[in-house]
Parts: C-alpha cells; sequence; structure tokens
C-alpha cells in the first residue's frame, strides 16, 4: 500500500514540475510574441493613440477656424460687391430743363 502511495506521490511531483514547467513556457512565449509585436508595431511607423488625439483636437479647432473665416470673407465679398454697384445717374444733364411726361 505504502509503495503506491509512494507512487502517487511521485506522480503529483512529476506532474507538479511539468505544470510549473509549462507555466514558465507560457511566460516565455508570451514574452516573445509581446516583443515581436512590439518590434512590428515600431517598424510600422505607427502613431500613439494619445498622439493621435491630440492631432485631432488641433486638426477640428483649424476647420472651426477655417469655416468662420470663409464667413467673413464671404460677408466682406458681400460687402465689397455693394460698394462696387454703380452709383444710378439721374437721367437729365446738367442745364436741360425738366420735362414732365
Amino acid at each position: 500500500m505504502q509503495s503506491q502511495n509512494r507512487l502517487f506521490d511521485d506522480l503529483a511531483r512529476v506532474a507538479s514540475g511539468a505544470a510549473g514547467a509549462l507555466a514558465g513556457v507560457r511566460t516565455e512565449m508570451v514574452d516573445a510574441f509581446r516583443q515581436k509585436l512590439e518590434r512590428y508595431l515600431a517598424e510600422a511607423d505607427m502613431v500613439p493613440r494619445d498622439e493621435f488625439d491630440a492631432i485631432k483636437v488641433v486638426a477640428l479647432k483649424a476647420r472651426e477656424a477655417q469655416e468662420d473665416l470663409e464667413a467673413r470673407v464671404a460677408a466682406l465679398e458681400r460687402e465689397i460687391a455693394a460698394l462696387q454697384k454703380p452709383v444710378p445717374r439721374s437721367p437729365r444733364k446738367k442745364g436741360a430743363p425738366e420735362t414732365s411726361n
């Protein structure tokens, strides 16, 4: 009976050691994959999310400023067009007598 207990104890130790070894292998594989992924992303010339968000805010502000400037330019163009309309002249010439119709 003791030999069976000893056998089970040995099997338990082997299984425990194998589980520990597999956990170590898993950790190494995860680390290796993470390193390869980080290397790939660095070589892919990708922008970090925080930089993207910052540039997005700048672009939105620039878009708003552009729209404001377009509205101001349109208003100024209307004002210039109104000032450039020819002044209506009276139909009679100087010194000509007034005629009634």
